[in-house]
């Protein structure tokens, strides 16, 4: 039973972060700088800051129920953006010293993502 609260309170937050996302996406600030991606690019900033913020602040300054972390961290973070954990993982590995890991990780998953974009356009095109 613990385990479909904890998926639940995941679901719940997931539900509210996709559809802050969408509408920030349909918002004005989707065209506010022309071609320039700016509400992704903000949804990713912010969502980076605040799983940085929230997490030290739910964690280590409030006592948070655990499925109320979940909600918010895994669920509506990570539906609003999985920037924030990638950066949060590249943060973890820089403060454990793993500095050539965190630069691979940073490059390669950048790299290796616009590749993959590019190929699933390109293999979507020839479907």
């Amino acid at each position: 039973m613990d385990s479909l609260i904890k998926i639940f309170s995941v679901a719940v937050g997931g539900a509210f972060g996709a559809a802050l996302r969408y509408l920030i996406n349909v918002s004005p600030l989707a065209g506010l700088f022309g071609k320039f991606p700016f509400a992704t690019f903000f949804i990713n900033i912010s969502g980076s800051f605040l799983i940085g913020f929230l997490l030290i602040l739910l964690t280590d300054k409030y006592a948070v129920h655990e499925n109320t972390r979940l909600a918010i961290i895994v669920g509506f973070l990570g539906a609003f953006t999985t920037f924030s954990t990638y950066e949060m993982e590249i943060y973890n590995l820089v403060q454990e010293k793993q500095f050539l890991t965190a630069f691979i990780y940073l490059f390669t998953s950048v790299a290796l993502g616009f590749l993959g974009v590019a190929l699933g356009v390109s293999a979507a095109k020839r479907f």
